[in-house]
């Protein structure tokens, strides 16, 4: 009896922990007076309709996760990268467009000029905790500190792997501008950046400066970082002119039919920069095989194509190279020119594609 008594205890012990540590990380979801055709009662959808995976089958990945062996999940070598200094992205010409894999999604720009940061995760970890989680292969090749003054920067959506808090709290001095999906405003104004500082964008929503157009457009996926705020906050990817030059930014999606409409849009790009990693039959509408990457690139009218969210996570059950294997060899199967740059390679949007096999 006296055991089952503190079972009890500890077991709602247990419970008013998750609970609390829930209200703390989940997402601060949309304002009352937010209008979007994919908002339903507080709730974001694709506009197809996606299966929401229930407990079961969450339970279910999540003994795989726990039980199922994984094949070379991570490097048992150090990767190759080159370092960046503040004095060697100060020398970038302001002429043109550069860009340099900061790893995983993430993406530093020099934009004429200016620095722009695409889902800029700095963290050890993609993950509320700095104990557990998904853990780096490599450092970034910068840090923070050491970045330039920051003009703009970009949120896919608010999973951990993308939306880096405390990178966030580090940038919000020293950032213009931070260009988020509906609702992710209110945490980045929690977390200390100032309200005039960030704007809010709905799909096929834009924003035009001098020399660019800057629109938010759909992708196939969703969002949350707790366990009671999924798709609270929109998601989606960046479509970008400037001047006479276009970049596409993909954040996460599974493959949709959207892919040929944003390139209808506004194709075609010089560059695309599209999520090839972390797929399973298990979560196939939410995340593209590489395959499905280079289709969703040639539906875009692209050029070259930069595979990213790979090569930094472990964050499904494929090797960690399986996706770029598999991304450049469909790639030269559909005439498309790959570019996989080392991390902290610093290469131009006018660049021929880099073809290294670093992995």
């Amino acid at each position: 009896m006296k055991f089952l008594r503190w079972l009890v205890i500890a077991t709602v012990c247990f419970m008013v922990g998750v609970l609390i540590m829930n209200n703390q990380i989940a997402a601060e979801g949309v304002s009352d007076d937010s209008h979007s055709a994919q908002l339903v009662d507080g709730t974001f959808y694709n506009n197809a309709k996606v299966e929401q995976p229930g407990f079961r089958k969450t339970l279910g990945i999540f003994i795989r996760f726990m039980t199922e062996k994984k094949i070379d999940a991570e490097p048992k070598h150090e990767l190759p990268m080159y370092a960046l200094s503040t004095q060697q992205l100060a020398s970038l010409s302001n002429d043109s467009v550069h860009f340099v894999k900061l790893g995983h999604s993430s993406i530093l720009a020099k934009v004429y000029g200016e620095f722009w940061l695409f889902d800029p995760v700095f963290s050890e970890r993609a993950s509320p905790f700095s104990f557990m989680g998904p853990k780096r292969f490599q450092p970034t090749p910068i840090r923070i500190k050491q970045l330039p003054h920051i003009a703009k920067v970009f949120i896919s959506h608010n999973h951990y792997d993308h939306l880096d808090k405390a990178a966030i709290k580090q940038l919000a001095d020293k950032t213009d501008s931070f260009y988020v999906p509906l609702g992710v405003e209110n945490d980045l104004i929690k977390w200390g950046v100032k309200k005039q500082k960030v704007l809010s964008f709905d799909w096929w929503q834009d924003h035009t400066t001098t020399n660019s157009q800057i629109v938010f457009t759909p992708t196939q996926h969703f969002s949350g970082r707790g366990l009671t705020d999924r798709n609270k906050t929109l998601w989606g990817s960046w479509a970008i002119k400037v001047k006479d030059k276009r970049f596409y930014f993909s954040g996460d999606s599974g493959y949709f039919a959207g892919f040929k409409e944003i390139g209808k849009r506004y194709g075609p790009f010089d560059i695309t920069f599209i999520e090839t990693g972390a797929y399973d039959q298990e979560w196939s509408n939410i995340h593209m095989t590489p395959e499905q990457s280079v289709q969703a690139h040639l539906d875009l009218h692209g050029n070259i194509m930069v595979p990213v969210h790979n090569g930094t996570f472990d964050l499904a059950f494929h090797a960690w190279y399986e996706p770029l294997n598999r991304v450049t060899k469909k790639a030269v199967q559909e005439h498309v020119s790959p570019s996989t740059p080392l991390v902290g390679e610093v290469f131009s949007i006018q660049d021929p594609a880099i073809n290294k096999t670093w992995w």
